[in-house]
């Protein structure tokens, strides 16, 4: 089956790599536009995939052109901002993202919409960029999949640490050398103006994981952390002042801001608690099928080995209609002592991730006769389960305040992200009367009023330019600018859509 770009002009939505339209182009020497007490002269963007421009997926050059930080220097040119460069991909002539290595991918290209199937996959091509120096600094050093603690670290840059997994490919691609560390190459630059948003992947690839990783509250020994471990909030702080007291010194002013709740963006709003659909007697076999465990249970409330509580946590009872997966919960009391594996339904304050829609009700690939989440527990990196939702908003919590409490040591403007995620669900109206939210797509009819991205944890061009507009809000509030805001009303969100022929 062959799938070609629709290419039907009056669907402009359909496109992809297009600019954004605004209703307040750039101006750049407007008068009307003042710096206030900032001077944007050189500014540099600190962060992680989020500053970088990644979307769908991936990071690909239409997208790092939707960066916030572009946005934010395309209207600080307007007060006095000076050149402001990014590692574009330019090698990317299909705009499809990915890199590869020594012939072999390490970063795949972007999710797309597939018509015919209508869902959400990888576009069917192989990524065009070969993963080579192209040395900077650069003024966007936002570097994809970067915790607070990588920016600090020797080799990071150094594409022989690739194949070790000790180097990220996307600072390779940037670093000024294969020695240097990120914190250098923004330090170096000596900005006038900066933006910091770090700390997400701090906590996000643990929920990402359904917490399969550790939570290392108490641990500052980064040699023993895991990809998917929440970083401990003392080493956060410890960090983020040695970034903000660099970034300070020489009388810089900027902008931070703080971490959303990350249990609240598409990946772990989409797919419900309770997916599963059964009738009667499929209902009824299962039961009986269970009708053993629960028993087992029961001993087990008896003998006080577990509370009541628990016990009625732990029964699986299906019914006829929707209903909730099995699932596997580390959390629970070890009954492994009397058979019982450490198993219980998912519950409404439980989180599926975005992928468990493809796994959920399919044949176990370690036993086909057996049906995920059904007959065979969902592992644990299919759901993010309530304790490990308080132990993410914990951590989240501690370095909230770590970053609002150096900001104001350090005289910053604050950016409220967990505050501009509430607005985003609970969607914002335009003046055409268009409701953008933070859905995930379910239809053709929703693509245009998104601010998410088809992998459900990245901004599509829309969100971009909305935290862009939050950054510009903060700004001039704190240094008395005039910054203008831009209209998030788009003919497209980047989105690319393929048609089946």
């Amino acid at each position: 089956m062959k799938k070609i770009l629709l290419t039907i002009s009056f669907l402009a939505l359909l496109f992809t790599a297009c600019e954004p339209e605004f209703s307040n182009p750039i101006d750049p020497g407007n008068p009307n536009v003042s710096p206030g007490s900032a001077d944007f002269s050189k500014y540099v963007a600190v962060g992680n995939s989020l500053s970088a421009g990644y979307s769908n997926g991936t990071l690909y050059k239409s997208g790092q052109e939707n960066s916030f930080p572009k946005l934010l220097a395309d209207r600080f040119a307007q007060a006095g901002g000076g050149e402001f460069t990014q590692p574009y991909l330019d090698d990317d002539t299909k705009d499809i993202g990915g890199m590869v290595f020594m012939g072999q991918p390490v970063l795949p290209p972007k999710l797309v919409i597939d018509a015919g199937e209508g869902k959400v996959e990888r576009i069917n091509e192989t990524p065009t960029v070969e993963l080579t120096a192209h040395p900077g600094p650069y003024n966007n050093m936002g570097v994809p999949g970067a915790k607070i603690y990588h920016l600090f670290a020797p080799g990071y840059g150094n594409i022989q640490n690739v194949p070790l997994g000790k180097a990220n490919p996307y600072f390779v691609r940037m670093a000024s050398s294969p020695s240097a560390k990120v914190i250098d190459d923004i330090l170096s630059q000596q900005p006038t103006f900066f933006t910091c948003w770090i700390g997400n992947n701090d906590i996000l690839s643990y929920a990402t994981s359904g917490g399969s990783g550790t939570d290392q509250t108490g641990n500052p020994d980064v040699t023993t952390y895991g990809p998917n471990d929440i970083t401990d909030p003392g080493l956060f702080a410890y960090l983020y002042q040695q970034l903000l007291q660099g970034l300070t010194s020489n009388g810089a002013k900027g902008a931070v801001a703080t971490l959303p709740d990350v249990a609240s963006i598409p990946y772990f709003t989409t797919v419900p608690y309770n997916p599963i659909p059964l009738d009667d007697n499929t209902a009824t076999a299962l039961n009986n099928a269970y009708a053993q465990y629960n028993a087992g249970l029961q001993m087990a409330l008896g003998a006080n080995l577990i509370s009541q509580d628990e016990y009625d946590k732990r029964l699986i009872q299906f019914s006829a209609g929707q209903n909730a997966p099995v699932i596997a919960d580390e959390y629970l009391t070890d009954l492994s002592g009397l058979g019982l594996p450490s198993i219980r339904q998912a519950k409404p304050e439980d989180l599926m991730v975005l992928p468990s829609a493809g796994v959920i009700g399919q044949p176990d690939p370690n036993n086909p006769s057996l049906i995920m989440g059904i007959s065979s527990p969902l592992d644990d990196q299919w759901v993010l389960t309530a304790d490990e939702i308080t132990e993410i908003r914990t951590a989240t919590a501690q370095m909230n305040a770590t970053i609002r409490a150096l900001a104001q040591q350090y005289d910053l403007a604050v950016v409220d992200m967990a505050a501009a995620m509430e607005d985003l669900i609970d969607g914002i109206r335009l003046e055409d009367g268009s409701l953008y939210t933070a859905d995930y797509f379910s239809g053709f009819t929703t693509l245009p009023n998104l601010f998410f991205s088809l992998d459900g944890v990245h901004p599509n061009h829309a969100g971009y330019t909305e935290i862009a507009n939050k950054f510009i809000e903060a700004i001039n509030k704190k240094y008395g600018s005039t910054l203008v805001k831009y209209n998030p009303g788009y003919t497209n969100p980047g989105i690319m859509i393929l048609s089946s022929n």
